[in-house]
């Protein structure tokens, strides 16, 4: 979409920043008709061959896992990653893919973590998101208890939880519990909000992101991605040698 191209083009970079260097895409939602991402396969391998296009040699799909809303589970995860998977060797199209969740810190998540059977990646990496409208009031209780039992939490884009901009020591503490925090790169192109996008350059600024995601849903998701590519903050992160993404 041409207002993507628009916003924001006093300060672009002139040649777009090559993604290969991240290797891994660990935030996206690509299984077929379980969440609010591609609605069907063949939307999957449209986004997937987009992803593959910007350099992504690895992706670990997340779906959301959401109370009464997406009671999504092992159960059709797995077999929905297989699907994408036959396509892909059928389209000989060469990319990993795997699958975890994005976890909602609800009121059904403490059932679902004491049930012993979250989705996790890598070093028992766990994907966790908050709602856009409010901190869940035991969120503390609940990582404290992940962080016992091993789990290595990352906070899904902390720059689009508007409550906590006036408190930023809210952040601050999160990272002293050893949360790891997650940008959504398309965040630095505005497509959320111009505030999103401050917030979003300040965690950079401030070193405070681990990874890197594309938070993919759609294809004006993937325009957005690949216009992020001639932001400057995308380079100083990426600069910053902070990103893990390349290990997984």
């Amino acid at each position: 979409m041409q207002i993507f191209k628009n916003l924001f083009s006093s300060s672009k970079l002139t040649k777009p920043i090559d993604l290969s260097v991240l290797k891994t895409d660990m935030h996206s939602h690509l299984i077929p008709g379980i969440d609010d991402g591609a609605e069907s396969l063949d939307k999957s391998i449209e986004l997937i061959t987009g992803l593959a296009q910007l350099g992504y040699q690895k992706l670990i799909t997340t779906p959301h896992i959401q109370g009464d809303f997406y009671k999504n589970s092992r159960q059709n995860i797995l077999p929905g990653l297989e699907q994408i998977r036959r396509e892909l060797k059928k389209q000989n199209i060469s990319i990993q893919i795997d699958a975890a969740a994005e976890y909602l810190i609800d009121d059904q998540f403490e059932a679902k973590y004491k049930s012993g059977d979250l989705i996790t990646f890598g070093d028992k990496y766990l994907l966790v998101e908050f709602s856009y409208f409010n901190e869940h009031p035991n969120w503390k209780r609940f990582f404290f208890e992940l962080q016992i039992e091993g789990f290595n939490i990352i906070l899904a884009h902390p720059e689009r939880y508007s409550y906590w901009y006036r408190n930023f020591s809210k952040y601050e503490e999160l990272k002293d519990r050893g949360i790891l925090f997650q940008l959504n790169t398309i965040s630095l192109t505005g497509y959320y909000s111009i505030e999103v996008k401050k917030m979003a350059e300040t965690f950079i600024d401030k070193e405070m992101i681990d990874f890197a995601g594309s938070d993919l849903h759609n294809l004006i998701y993937l325009e957005a991605l690949q216009n992020a590519r001639f932001e400057h903050y995308l380079e100083k992160l990426i600069n910053s040698g902070k990103l893990l993404n390349a290990k997984l």
